[in-house]
């Protein structure tokens, strides 16, 4: 079996395994998605979703967002930490939206890696989650796992998602990323991964690489 070969192969048990697996960050629209991405930044995506309702209810699109004042964005980003931080790209994406692109969210890339806090993980998220464009998304979870199949010797994200798209077609990039997580959350933990409980193992597709 090829290493594309094995890596679909895993993918469709992942499937198999998780079904339902889907981006964690409660959303209704890009906006909602971009701005719950940079506030996931150093904090779960659950303690991210305890935040976002009141912030979208206060701030509902880009504008309302440019217009907030810090002291009241960071009384609301206060439980994630960094708050200051944190509402100062919001602030700035907020702005830049406004005066750049309309209030809508770019579709492209570069476009998206220019605003304030958004990194290429960032912009993968909406690309893939809202735009419906292939990306691979890099956290720790999928960074791990694909060390331990033995996809990727790499610990830069860049390199790490180089190798999966060297491997996966693009159209399981997003959706293959998300059961990846979903596998790393479950069953593939970071410091006990529970192997004997994995049908990745006993399928003879995981080589348990580093562990």
């Amino acid at each position: 079996m090829s290493g594309p070969q094995r890596a679909a192969a895993v993918d469709d048990e992942l499937a198999l395994l998780h079904p339902d697996a889907h981006c964690a960050l409660i959303h209704s629209s890009p906006f909602q998605l971009l701005i719950a991405t940079v506030l996931s930044a150093q904090t779960t995506d659950a303690r991210v979703n305890t935040v976002t309702p009141a912030l979208f209810t206060r701030y509902p699109d880009a504008a309302a967002l440019a217009g907030a004042r810090r002291e009241d964005l960071e009384e609301i980003l206060r439980p994630l930490g960094f708050q200051r931080a944190k509402a100062g790209h919001l602030l700035g994406i907020g702005a830049a939206l406004t005066e750049r692109f309309g209030g809508e969210v770019p579709r492209s890339r570069e476009e998206l890696v220019a605003l304030p806090g958004v990194g290429r993980k960032t912009a993968n998220v909406v690309l893939g989650n809202a735009f419906g464009v292939p990306a691979i998304t890099v956290d720790t979870h999928v960074g791990r796992l694909s060390r331990r199949l033995g996809w990727t010797t790499a610990k830069d994200p860049l390199r790490v998602e180089r190798d999966i798209a060297a491997l996966w077609e693009p159209q399981r990039w997003t959706d293959g990323c998300h059961r990846l997580i979903e596998h790393g959350r479950a069953v593939c933990t970071a410091r006990a991964p529970r192997c004997g409980e994995c049908s990745l193992l006993t399928a003879g597709l995981c080589p348990q690489a580093g562990l």
